[in-house]
Parts: C-alpha cells; sequence; structure tokens
C-alpha cells in the first residue's frame, strides 16, 4: 500500500499530476485514480488504498468544494476520522463546511518546482502526516510572481489600501506651498488597554490624513514616512518629513463609545496650536476625522467652502461595523495569499454592512488584485474579473474618489483597456492621491512611453513620502523608462546604499548599465539577483551584448529548464536586444493571445527599442490600441 493518497476532482487531473510527481520524485509512494487497472474493482481499490494510506492529501479546488465533489468530501471524512487528512488548495476557495478546522495549505499558482516555498510546505507536511507527527507550523503560500520591471507600488503591487486624498496632488500642481500648509499626521496612540486595538488607532489616523489631504491647500506627509515617526520627537519628525505642523492624538474605543484626543503641534518649537477631545458612539468616527481636519484648516487660517468639506468625508460610511471592518482590513500588512484573502473577507463584511461604502468596494479592488498575483490562466482570470466589478462599483458610488479612480485605472489595464485606463489615471491625478498612488500614475505613464511626466510624479511622491523606499526604486524604473541611464544607475545606487534591494530594482539597474554601453558591469549586477528567472535573463541579455552567444544561448536554455512558460514578454525583449526581431515579434503575439499585462509596457519599455521601426511591431501596438 502507498504513502499516500490523493483525493481530487476527477476533472482537475491534469493539474493534480505534477503534484503527484513530485511528492514521488521526493521519495513517497503516492496512490491516485490514475493507478486503477482496467477490470479493476474501482470503488473497492479506492477504499482500499484511502483505509491504508497514512496520509491523504484533499485537493480542493473550486470544483472539488462544488455540488458534484461529493466523493472528494466522503474521502477527506474517512481520512479525517482516521488523523491523516491533509487539505491543499489549488483555488480561491474554502473547505468545505466541517473541513475548515486545519489549515488548508496554498498551492494557487504553483508551477510544479519541487523548490518552491509552497511546495515545500506541502511534501514537510505529508512526511509529517506519514510518519504520525505533528505537521511543521503552515507557511504563507507561494510569492506572487510579478513583472521582471515596472511593477505596481504597494503593498504587494498596488496602490496602498489607505484612502488617497487630494491635498499633495494640489500642492504639487500649484508649486510649493507656504511652510505653515504642510501637515504630518503621526500614529495615534491606542488607550483602550488592549494592543489588539491598535489597528483603530491607527486607522483613525490614516482617515485623518486622508481626511486633511482633500484640503487643497495643504501639503500631507504620506502614511509610509509618517508611520515610521510613530516614536519620534515631534520636532525631529516635523524636521525628517519636511512639515510645519504635527497633528499627534489617541484614541480609546469601549463600550461603543470611542473617545478621541487630538493636538496640533508647531513642528519648530513644540507648542500646541490647537488641541480637543471628543467623546463620541463609534459610528460618529468619520464625523470626528471631519471635526478635526475642519479644526486643523482654521487653526492654519485656511478657508474651505462647503463642496471642500463635504469632500472630507467622501467614499467614508456612517456604519461602525462597517468601518470598523475596513479598518482590520487596512491593518494587514503581511503580503501573503492567506492573509489577502482574509483581508478580502473583512471588506466583504464592510461591504455587508454599508453597500453604499465606496473605499471599502476601492481597498477590496486592490486587494483583490494582489489575490491575482498568486493565480493563473482561469483563476487569475476570475479574480481580475472581482477587482474589476468592485472597482467600477466603487467609482459608481463615489466618482470624485480619487482612490477609485485609481484603482479603476489598473483594474482596466489588467483587462489590456488602456484608453480606458488612461483615462481612470488622468481623472485620479485631476482629483488627488496620496504618494503610492502618484507612483502608480507614474509607472502607467512610463509604461506608455511618457517618460519625462513618471519622473516629475515620481520626484512629487517623493517629496510627501521622503522615506518610503519602494518610491526610491520607482524613481530608478521612471528613469529607466525615460533612457536617462547615467541617472538611473546613480538612483539604484543610492537606493541600494539604503537598504532598498529587490530583484526588480537590481534588474532596472542591470538595464540601465547594459542600455548604458556597460554589458560587463550589468553581467556582474544580473548574477547577484536571488531570482534565478531573472539572474538567467539578465546573463543571456549582457552575454548577447559581450559577443559570446555560445554562453547566452547556454542561459536561455537553462532557463528553458525551469519550465518559466510566463517570460513570454521578457524572452521578446531579449530576442529584441540580439537582433532577432521575428523570434521577439513571435514572442509578443503568444503574450497577446495569451492577454498578459505586461502589454501596457509595450510603448515605453527600452528594451523593445530595436523593434519599434519594425512595421510589425507598429502593427502589434496598433492593435491594442494604446492611448
Amino acid at each position: 500500500m502507498a504513502d499516500v493518497f490523493v483525493s481530487y476532482k476527477a476533472e482537475d487531473r491534469a493539474r493534480v499530476r505534477p503534484l503527484v510527481d513530485a511528492l514521488v520524485a521526493d521519495g513517497l509512494t503516492v496512490w491516485w485514480d490514475a493507478h486503477i487497472e482496467g477490470g479493476s474493482d474501482w470503488r473497492q481499490s479506492i477504499e482500499d488504498q484511502l483505509g491504508a494510506a497514512r496520509c491523504v492529501v484533499v485537493v480542493w479546488s473550486a470544483l472539488s468544494t462544488g455540488a458534484q465533489g461529493k466523493f472528494v468530501r466522503d474521502e477527506a471524512t474517512r481520512a479525517d476520522r482516521r488523523g491523516v487528512y491533509l487539505p491543499v488548495r489549488i483555488d480561491l476557495v474554502e473547505p468545505p463546511l466541517g473541513f475548515g478546522e486545519t489549515q488548508a495549505l496554498s498551492l494557487i499558482g504553483w508551477r510544479g518546482k519541487r523548490d518552491d516555498p509552497a511546495y515545500s510546505a506541502v511534501v514537510a507536511a505529508t512526511r509529517a502526516v506519514v510518519a504520525g507527527t505533528p505537521r511543521p507550523a503552515a507557511q504563507a503560500g507561494p510569492a506572487p510572481r510579478i513583472g521582471r520591471r515596472v511593477a505596481l507600488i504597494g503593498g504587494g503591487g498596488l496602490v496602498a489600501a489607505g484612502a488617497l486624498g487630494a491635498g499633495g496632488w494640489a500642492w504639487l500642481h500649484s508649486g510649493a506651498a507656504a511652510a505653515r500648509d504642510s501637515i504630518a499626521v503621526l500614529p495615534f496612540a491606542n488607550l483602550s488597554g488592549d494592543p489588539a486595538e491598535a489597528y483603530f488607532s491607527d486607522g483613525i489616523a490614516e482617515e485623518l490624513r486622508s481626511a486633511l489631504s482633500r484640503i487643497a491647500q495643504l501639503k500631507v506627509a504620506a502614511r509610509t514616512s509618517s508611520e515610521k515617526m510613530r516614536d519620534a520627537d515631534v520636532k525631529d519628525a516635523a524636521s525628517k518629513l519636511g512639515v510645519a505642523t504635527v497633528l499627534t492624538g489617541s484614541v480609546r474605543k469601549g463600550g461603543g463609545i470611542i473617545r478621541v484626543s487630538s493636538q496640533l503641534v508647531d513642528g519648530g518649537d513644540g507648542l500646541a496650536k490647537w488641541s480637543q477631545s471628543y467623546d463620541r458612539p463609534e459610528g460618529d468616527a468619520i464625523k470626528v476625522q471631519s471635526d478635526i481636519a475642519d479644526n486643523v484648516a482654521g487653526t492654519l487660517r485656511i478657508r474651505f467652502g462647503n463642496a471642500e468639506r463635504a469632500a472630507l468625508t467622501l467614499g467614508g460610511t456612517r456604519v461602525a461595523a462597517a468601518l470598523d471592518a475596513l479598518l482590520r482590513a487596512r491593518a494587514i500588512l503581511n503580503n501573503n495569499l492567506r492573509d489577502q484573502r482574509r483581508k478580502v473577507e473583512l471588506l466583504d463584511t464592510a461591504i455587508a454592512a454599508d453597500p453604499g461604502f465606496a473605499t471599502a468596494y476601492a481597498t477590496r479592488a486592490s486587494t483583490l488584485y494582489n489575490v491575482a498575483n498568486w493565480m493563473s490562466g482561469a483563476e487569475r482570470a476570475s479574480a481580475l474579473v472581482e477587482q474589476q466589478t468592485s472597482a467600477a462599483r466603487a467609482v459608481a458610488l463615489a466618482p470624485d474618489l480619487a482612490y477609485a479612480q485609481s484603482v479603476l485605472g489598473v483594474a482596466r489595464a489588467a483587462k489590456l483597456d488602456f484608453k480606458g485606463a488612461d483615462v481612470a489615471y488622468r481623472r485620479a491625478l485631476a482629483l488627488g492621491g496620496d504618494a503610492l498612488a502618484l507612483a502608480n500614475v507614474a509607472m502607467f505613464f512610463a509604461e506608455l512611453g511618457r517618460g519625462g511626466q513618471a519622473v516629475a510624479i515620481v520626484d512629487r511622491a517623493i517629496a510627501l513620502d521622503p522615506l518610503n523606499p519602494q518610491l526610491a526604486k520607482a524613481r530608478v524604473t521612471a528613469l529607466l523608462y525615460a533612457r536617462r541611464y547615467p541617472e538611473a544607475i546613480a538612483a539604484a545606487g543610492r537606493a541600494l546604499a539604503t537598504g532598498a534591494d529587490d530583484n526588480v530594482l537590481g534588474a532596472d539597474l542591470g538595464d540601465a548599465l547594459l542600455l548604458s554601453g556597460k554589458p560587463r558591469e550589468a553581467l556582474a549586477q544580473y548574477a547577484r539577483s536571488g531570482d534565478e528567472e531573472m539572474r538567467l535573463l539578465g546573463e543571456a541579455l549582457a552575454l548577447a551584448h559581450l559577443g559570446d552567444r555560445a554562453a547566452a544561448d547556454r542561459a536561455l536554455a537553462a532557463l528553458s529548464k525551469l519550465g518559466a512558460d510566463e517570460l513570454g514578454y521578457d524572452l521578446a525583449s531579449l530576442y529584441a536586444q540580439r537582433g532577432e526581431p521575428v523570434r521577439a515579434i513571435a514572442e509578443l503575439e503568444r503574450v497577446v493571445a495569451n492577454r498578459d499585462s505586461r502589454l501596457v509596457q509595450l510603448p515605453g519599455d527600452p528594451m523593445l527599442d530595436p523593434l519599434r521601426g519594425d512595421p510589425r511591431f507598429k502593427a502589434l501596438l496598433a492593435r491594442l490600441n494604446f492611448p
């Protein structure tokens, strides 16, 4: 009898086979119904193997959790009774009722690689169940696959989950504001007596940051940099964030009542300019934030009318349960599939409590985009459809909410509606947004070939969020796409020196070195990548530029052995740089057929410059209907 019995829906056989093959390759004996021989009593064979296996791996999918998955549920029940049940998910689904107590391991988006951390968790858990020892701690799931070059900015790949306001944009359009019109909102202290309530005090501070940023005359320091000043002295925080005033405060929550105390402090001398406390029902939190914003504006002698005052609560909610669920969702910063799925659940709770909560819909859309990064094929398509639906609903509810327009731009670009994305991003730009939204618009503009605009917008974002390392990376990408290679190299060096190292930043630095005529330095940079696919692709590029075609071909062959079936766009870049336009165009046609969202990079990607005069490339651009 086998060590492992694999239970799954028959229609998922092709998707389950890589798991079976990998377990066998790792020395486990595996039985699944593909082993049933012709003429065998298949029901008896299944029952015998199921009863004898020391571990039953149950593969939960959209099919096996559905109405037709009763045999899988029956096998899972028998395994659970014997204490040998090990659930694995290959789709974004919950196990059926009664099977949720055991944490399901995720293989969503897994491509069959045995060195993938997600598979490593599965095989480790399988061996533990076979041996009768406790399962290792569950892993978070596979890291999402992001494009080698331009990636959206923010937690996991999209605009930050906080609401976006207008002040930063308006200040940037009108020129530098006077010092008295700049402010930072530091994290509010949690005085509730329970550390678990910190999500609420931090959330109230972010809501205030958002409300204040909708006052056109204010420059508001962004969340990432402000939160780095959590324990800083007010004067030190003001100096590092480049603001004249600082808003601090505390929140006490209990018994359905919240007490919010806030204080506006001069960043130069540390003296209070205004302070007040509010005792309100939890559902009045949005009124509290607008009152504080109004008082801050008055103290700073900023005048704004009824329309501006109404904008302070745009996209918000007066339902306490809805706000609480949103703040809990925003507090989830871990970029793994399990936590992102939990975030979606909380946002669903917020929307159920208040179906008119536009910010919750917009945050749900951005989170679903992150979830989709773990997916491929039908699963990714399904997540993106949900994302697009949520983004459209957010805009329908609050068309003047910059955050909603920003995530609508992302949703439209993901379905290759580039003109529609351009409209949404430009609308967000006109309405306003925070630093991370600025960076996402900049990346979109860079992809469309508007490199000069992209650099200027990233620089504006950095002015609002000077301590955010993601923006330093974004500036490197923007400079690369603007063909300002020496500046990109210098900016990348500074970012790396501050510890902002990652594979995308390293790839951008390698590309800038390569395109500035320094292939040997580029080769050394590519070799440092922690991602094997990126390293091999970079080496193939640099070796081709060095004239060592044989070595470049060996790197390309090694890349192919990794099963890098999602690298069509990057292979097109490689062939373009190698002077093989026919192969490059063929790869791009395959990418178009797969509707890969990285196609948005075609107009601006400098690696494709050798193709720009080719009529076939021009025809491909025309088919994609770029703005």
